[in-house]
């Protein structure tokens, strides 16, 4: 069974929400497995975003569990979803369709954002920050790295 055309693109979108830097962390992970996606970006092929990506991943991961850390809906990161979705969604996307998949997953992981966090807030009242982050954290990641995945064939250039 074939999923829908833009199915990975949405779901991806719903990773963003969360974790705005693990969709482009599960895709770059994916590259350097020797992966391709359907959507064709060079973007992905390229060692400074391949390996920035991965460092952003887990730079955000850690900050996360910081006192400061700012909501993910402040500005800045919404516009961090935007950017992580619109890529990770394009990249997900058939090919020729990227643009509707970019469209698919920032249209998802916007409104989700806002649910993502009411979600995290009553989480950290009931088990604390830390807790709350680490567990949210392995959904992300389990839920970013099942759909990469999925989405994502084996390399056949080389």
């Amino acid at each position: 069974m074939q999923a829908p055309s833009l199915f990975w693109s949405v779901l991806i979108g719903a990773i963003a929400s969360a974790r705005s830097m693990t969709p482009m962390a599960a895709l770059s992970a994916a590259r350097l497995l020797g992966r391709h996606t359907p959507g064709k970006l060079a973007l992905l092929d390229r060692p400074l975003f391949k390996y920035g990506a991965l460092a952003m991943g887990a730079g955000e991961l850690a900050g996360d569990k910081m006192k400061t850390a700012p909501d993910r809906t402040v500005a800045l990161g919404l516009v961090a979803r935007v950017m992580s979705a619109g890529i990770a969604g394009a990249a997900l996307a058939p090919s020729g369709r990227e643009r509707a998949g970019a469209l698919a997953a920032v249209a998802t992981a916007v409104p989700l954002a806002y649910l993502t966090l009411d979600a995290r807030k009553s989480a950290m009242k009931r088990i604390g920050q830390t807790p709350s982050g680490l567990i949210e954290d392995a959904l992300v990641i389990a839920g970013g790295v099942a759909i990469v995945a999925l989405a994502v064939k084996p390399d056949r250039r080389g």
